[in-house]
């Protein structure tokens, strides 16, 4: 095997040596995933909802040795899996190391004149080897403003200056793909690639060559190319070029989760932030739930154009601000912990306006504040009628059948909740997956979300005035 732990060999003849062979990227690729497959280890680690849709499809693509284009709608782990593609690269990867060469050159095999003059003319001991970690052997670009030389590369008038002819390989200066020989590179947003690029990506998926400004520079480029884009943009009707989509080898289709559970195992697993210190923070289940739901049903809203798709950043960003407040509170109030309420929820509005974009036809002129608004009561009934189902209307809202009036809001204090909830009903306990006595911050959060998803059903009434909300029991 060629996967080297720790560089040893300085040289040529040491590398020899050591019994190191050359082989291709993707037969490198191929190789470490057939060790990791057969030793169970975990492929993709932290890529949840996939391992029955899109990760069979990825190994078959890798086993077969194709170039991918990874096709989904913002925020489905596009750029995150293409960018583990590195873990099936070996750690370490040995190169010429002289400054006139352009690649990281096979010591054993380079493609470049000068390296192939180099190995021919040098003695073994005299050529210096050095080391590429996997982790630099992938390179990205986003297609909006990409320019043909920043991807295969331009003749440099410098050196035109100097004598070298136009149609030498020394004339050129290499763009990123070449430079990205012997490694992964992968292209953002295909569709909205310039056709003049689509072509010369084309060629080099092709036939592997560099043609700049006419001239064929023929290298035996080995790179294996990845590509991401929108359903919307790619079957678009003249934003990829035909035979650009014919030689990509396999199309990964991804999607959003298909559970509410995976979603928040999503948020929980990518929120990277602290719920402990000074003002700890406890998040009950249900607010998980109400936060995930949201980004659910802005994904099926009418309102909402599919095509541009909701993002998994939304519920990261609203479960981040709804925490904020919280912890805001808590630390005004001299609380703990802090614990997330409904009226947390008020806040989401600087933290969801701009990631959703509306649908023309299916808004009617409704403000993206009205919409959001929508989809938030939607999301609240969803989830309230989870728990209804579960645990029975009856028992859950029982304390507030005496016609008390309550009132809600982001800054009141805990105890204003507790006053007027002296008994928590045994159900509660089972029903929101916390222990609502245990602490007032948890039972002021289990009434809000009562409180709401009664007002969602049409069971009791509810105004605003002054910031503050108040819920009528008739």
């Amino acid at each position: 095997m060629n996967a080297i732990a720790t560089p040893q060999a300085s040289t040529l003849a040491e590398l020899r040596d050591s019994g190191w062979q050359s082989q291709t990227v993707k037969q490198e690729i191929r190789q470490n995933f057939i060790r990791q497959l057969a030793a169970g280890e975990e492929l993709f680690p932290g890529i949840v909802g996939y391992e029955d849709t899109v990760v069979p499809e990825i190994n078959l693509a890798l086993l077969s040795g194709h170039d991918m284009l990874f096709l989904g709608e913002k925020g489905q782990a596009k750029s995150r899996i293409m960018r583990m593609l590195t873990r099936f690269l070996d750690p370490w990867l040995p190169y010429i190391d002289h400054p006139d060469l352009p690649f990281h050159e096979d010591p054993l095999q380079p493609i470049s004149s000068r390296g192939k003059r180099l190995l021919a003319e040098a003695s073994p001991e005299d050529i210096r080897i050095a080391w590429w970690p996997r982790n630099q052997r992938y390179a990205e670009r986003l297609s909006p403003g990409t320019k043909f030389a920043d991807l295969i590369g331009e003749i440099d008038p410098a050196k035109l200056t100097a004598g070298v002819s136009m149609s030498a390989e020394e004339a050129l200066s290499f763009g990123l793909i070449p430079r990205m020989h012997r490694g992964i590179f992968a292209m953002n947003e295909l569709p909205e690639l310039d056709d003049l690029v689509q072509v010369g990506l084309f060629n080099i998926l092709e036939e592997r060559d560099v043609q700049i400004r006419g001239y064929p520079i023929r290298f035996d480029l080995d790179v294996m190319i990845l590509f991401s884009a929108n359903p919307s943009t790619y079957n678009r009707s003249g934003k990829v070029i035909p035979q650009l989509k014919d030689r990509i080898g396999s199309i990964i289709q991804t999607h959003y989760p298909h559970e509410r559970s995976q979603g928040i195992e999503i948020l929980q697993q990518e929120a990277a932030i602290d719920l402990g210190g000074d003002y700890p923070v406890q998040v009950p289940y249900f607010m998980y739930e109400v936060i995930e739901e949201i980004t659910h049903q802005a994904r099926n809203s009418k309102y909402i154009d599919h095509a541009s798709g909701v993002s998994a950043r939304f519920s990261l960003a609203n479960f981040r601000t709804m925490v904020a407040s919280a912890r805001q509170r808590a630390v005004i109030l001299d609380e703990r912990p802090a614990v997330p309420r409904i009226s947390d929820l008020g806040h989401i509005y600087s933290s969801s306006l701009g990631k959703l974009e509306l649908d023309m036809m299916g808004s009617h002129q409704m403000s993206e504040r009205q919409v959001l608004d929508a989809v938030v009561a939607n999301a609240l009934s969803e989830v309230f009628k989870r728990y209804i189902e579960e645990h029975g209307l009856a028992e859950i809202t029982e304390i507030f059948s005496k016609g008390v009036r309550i009132e809600v809001g982001d800054m009141l204090p805990s105890s204003h909740y507790a006053e007027r909830l002296k008994r928590v009903p045994p159900v509660w306990e089972k029903a929101f997956e916390v222990n609502a006595a245990e602490s007032d911050a948890v039972r002021a959060s289990c009434v809000e979300f009562v409180l709401a998803g009664l007002y969602s059903m049409d069971r009791i009434s509810r105004s605003q005035r002054h910031g503050k909300i108040e819920y009528d029991f008739e």
